[in-house]
């Protein structure tokens, strides 16, 4: 097979092209595409997503989704700022918010892992029980000010340029990717997502790998609340609404699948940057906000709708083989 044809059938390099084709398209359609400070808006924009994207993808490979994760960034930027209000230290309220995090996504992974609820479900409640939990801490009212030196987390400017959620997204994607390709430890999510059974045969702790995927994606979500809410300067009851169908979408179209043991953290950062540069190409053409979501929810069922068809030819062609 030739190189030219070993790439076509890469699902990264395909997004890859269609990006370019993207950024090509929109520099010929506005003038202000290329602009730096457009193109630092869509970085910063993705910021958020790319980094929950990084968990999500490896617990998508392992067969699991988590629908709370947008609920997780809002509650997590609340609690920080509710502890930091009645005078607990920055670092302190800090580490708690992360802590609340992780402890959502092993209360998720028990409830998967162990009771065996469909992840659907487990975490559709979480969604809708930690926001309710945010409105009852924050009283339903936004947040702010918030102290400088926390601002500072997700406001600071590396040489006066690059926002710090654009270096975070940058290194955890790097160090994600990494991992899941060359560490034994996650590559265990693959032949997990793959068949279950097989891996409880094999010896992997299936139940143990499933729990700590959901921990990170909880983790992950921390993180990215508390940047959220730190670079804005306010924590806002609203935080993460619908942030899980953007990621979820993202990753997808991405190369993983939602039958699992599929998919990279590269890919899933591509699907990421296709995401936010299609929203950014609608604020600039001035498409109607109210069009965003419809888009969302169509590239969404797009991205599932062929990641079946490639499936279904490919158990086609095994069968005829």
């Amino acid at each position: 097979m030739s190189i030219g044809k070993r790439l076509f059938k890469q699902r990264e390099f395909m997004i890859f092209v269609i990006v370019v084709a993207m950024v090509i398209i929109m520099s010929l359609a506005s003038p202000h595409f290329l602009s730096r400070q457009n193109l630092l808006a869509v970085l910063l924009g993705l910021s958020i997503e790319a980094l929950i994207g990084v968990a999500m993808l490896n617990l998508m490979v392992s067969g699991g989704f988590d629908m709370s994760v947008g609920s997780v960034v809002g509650f997590t930027g609340a609690s920080a700022a509710v502890l930091m209000r009645v005078g607990v230290p920055i670092p302190v309220a800090v580490l708690l918010a992360i802590t609340a995090g992780a402890c959502i996504g092993f209360f998720n992974g028990v409830l998967v892992a162990k009771i065996g609820i469909n992840p659907f479900v487990t975490t559709l409640a979480s969604l809708s029980l930690f926001r309710g939990l945010t409105l009852i801490l924050t009283g339903g009212r936004n947040i702010s000010p918030l102290p400088d030196a926390y601002n500072a987390i997700g406001q600071t400017q590396l040489f006066g340029v690059i926002q710090m959620p654009i270096i975070y997204m940058l290194v955890f994607v790097i160090l994600g990717d990494i991992m899941l390709r060359k560490s034994r430890f996650f590559r265990q999510n693959y032949y997990i997502g793959g068949n279950d059974k097989s891996a409880r045969f094999s010896g992997i702790p299936v139940d143990r790998m499933k729990i700590l995927s959901f921990t990170l994606t909880g983790l992950f979500a921390g993180m990215a609340g508390l940047i959220m809410s730190s670079r804005l300067g306010t924590a806002s009851t609203v935080a993460g609404t619908g942030l899980e169908l953007r990621v979820i979408t993202a990753v997808i179209i991405g190369g993983a699948s939602l039958k699992g043991g599929e998919g990279t953290v590269f890919g899933a950062f591509l699907g990421s940057l296709l995401m936010a540069i299609i929203m950014n190409a609608l604020t600039l053409l001035q498409v109607d906000v109210y069009w965003h979501t419809f888009v969302i929810g169509a590239t969404l069922l797009t991205a599932v709708l062929i990641d079946s068809i490639s499936k279904l030819r490919g158990d086609n062609k095994r069968t005829k083989g």
